[in-house]
């Protein structure tokens, strides 16, 4: 079986390079810094427009942190997952856990009903629950499709020993997709010694600024970003290696 791609997208001209390099699909985030968060309408319906060829899935998540959500923000996820049905998009992407550590199964149970007939993966909350057996039989049974996860670890190389018990226990009954430092260089390696055929990544090369005029003493976000003229955008070329055309 020939291993499918997931680029992590974030932009809609991320999609447009994901589709570019043979990915299969792509999750659609904002907030990259805070590890993902719902991207606006316009992205998902530009990412729609240029592109024709490659699923869109939508990250569900209104904030970065933790996965314990208030009422309020279960409401905004509630009504994102709607607009997201509304749009046609073909999945969804969410996680929510209880202050325990666990899978709120209560929750994700009525978000996926709220999600149906979209597809359901459940994301890297998974790798902040306390216990994974656990949970990958309460996501199995809630009916997702598929876990991404790094194994639990800060990096999916990391991961590799709680990856392939996983995938082993996951059998056919769900998809188990590494992600998390998936790498052009290690990418092989997850594969073989996992038994995963789908892969998440982001593919990402630094995209130049054009402006002339340069204020660089003003910044407009985080101390942490390196140059207000520099941002990141999936890169085609490296899609394709990833793909392995």
């Amino acid at each position: 079986m020939k291993r499918i791609i997931e680029i992590c997208a974030n932009s809609a001209q991320s999609c447009v390079e994901a589709e570019k390099g043979g990915a299969t699909r792509v999750e659609l985030c904002a907030g990259i810094p805070e590890g993902g968060t719902t991207p606006s309408y316009g992205e998902i319906k530009t990412a729609q427009a240029l592109t024709s060829n490659i699923d869109i899935n939508v990250i569900i998540r209104p904030r970065g942190g933790d996965f314990l959500y208030t009422e309020a923000e279960i409401e905004s996820m509630l009504l994102d997952i709607e607009l997201c049905k509304q749009l046609g998009v073909h999945g969804v992407v969410f996680g929510c856990l209880t202050k325990e550590g666990d899978i709120d199964v209560p929750l994700m149970k009525r978000l996926i009903e709220a999600a149906k007939p979209l597809s359901v993966t459940c994301h890297r909350a998974f790798d902040v629950c306390r216990d994974p057996f656990a949970a990958l039989e309460q996501l199995i049974e809630l009916g997702c499709d598929r876990i991404l996860t790094s194994g639990q670890q800060s990096d999916a190389v990391k991961g590799i020993p709680l990856l392939k018990e996983l995938v082993a226990k996951a059998g056919d009954r769900i998809i188990i997709m590494p992600g998390c430092g998936v790498r052009e260089n290690n990418i092989e390696l997850i594969e073989k010694e996992t038994g995963a055929k789908e892969f998440h990544t982001s593919a990402r090369s630094i995209v130049y600024s054009r402006m002339e005029y340069r204020n660089e003493n003003v910044p407009m976000g985080s101390s942490a970003v390196s140059s207000e003229f520099e941002t990141v955008e999936t890169d085609h070329r490296k899609v394709a290696v990833f793909v392995g055309e």
